[in-house]
């Protein structure tokens, strides 16, 4: 391998040679252009190194390995790195939304002291059924996970579908949230983000919905009729997970 580079030469009288240890006197520096080789560069960085007045160079022309690893170290400007440590990537409200909500059996969402049942509801009982708001997020960091934060709010209320532990199991609650700014950002670090689920499409307005503090629980509801929706850990065959959400109009 070959570099071009530009080299230092002595000119002593009329001729121009490598310079040596032993020119002293008479001498001047030229400056001129040649490919070199590794090795002969290597010289060229020891040389320099001899005339800027270094002690600790190899007294020969040639030099060993280590000579030339010496060189380079002694070359190398001491640096001071700082970590700086990135805030924790939060989650960005961007839009919001009303949605129908069935599960896939055709059930609909009831509100009954301050809990969702599933129910398949009789023709002329419609309004029973509560609508959610459904407000979309993106991550200030992308997530590796397939699906989109989104909250779940009911429809004019200051309720909030969120996951949190009883015990060592995750269930889902309701609870009031009387500053809805509050949820505008939220930080993947912090407790609200229990009001975060990541929805994700498996068909035409066919949704999952996995809680975003605990991997692999989703909201679910009984293939009986008529009990509590709550989470669930994966797609067990008593419970259902996936849900038809339709979106009708945008609310802003």
């Amino acid at each position: 391998m070959e570099f071009e580079s530009t080299c230092l030469f002595i000119q002593n009288s009329s001729s121009i040679v490598p310079w040596s240890p032993r020119i002293s006197e008479g001498i001047h520096l030229e400056v001129t252009k040649h490919p070199f080789t590794m090795r002969r560069m290597a010289n060229l960085i020891i040389a320099t190194e001899r005339f800027k007045g270094s002690q600790k160079c190899s007294i020969g022309t040639e030099f060993r390995d280590q000579d030339l690893l010496n060189v380079l170290l002694e070359a190398l400007d001491e640096q001071i790195v700082l970590e700086v440590e990135a805030p924790p990537p939060s989650f960005i409200q961007t839009s919001n939304s009303e949605c129908d909500v069935t599960d896939t059996d055709n059930k609909s969402l009831v509100l009954e002291a301050m809990e969702l049942h599933a129910i398949l509801l009789q023709a002329g009982n419609n309004s029973r059924k509560v609508q959610l708001n459904l407000s979309a997020y993106v991550a200030t960091v992308p997530s590796v996970v397939a699906g989109r934060p989104v909250a779940l709010n009911i429809k004019g209320s200051n309720l909030y579908l969120s996951c949190s532990k009883s015990g060592d199991k995750p269930i889902l609650q309701l609870e009031q949230v009387a500053n809805k700014e509050q949820l505008n950002s939220i930080s993947s670090q912090s407790e609200m983000v229990r009001f975060l689920f990541y929805r994700r499409d498996t068909g035409t307005d066919i949704s999952t919905l996995e809680s975003a503090r605990f991997k692999d629980w989703f909201i679910s509801t009984d293939k009986e009729d008529n009990a509590v929706v709550n989470m669930c850990n994966g797609p067990p065959s008593n419970r259902i997970i996936t849900f038809n959400l339709q979106t009708p109009s945008k609310t802003s």
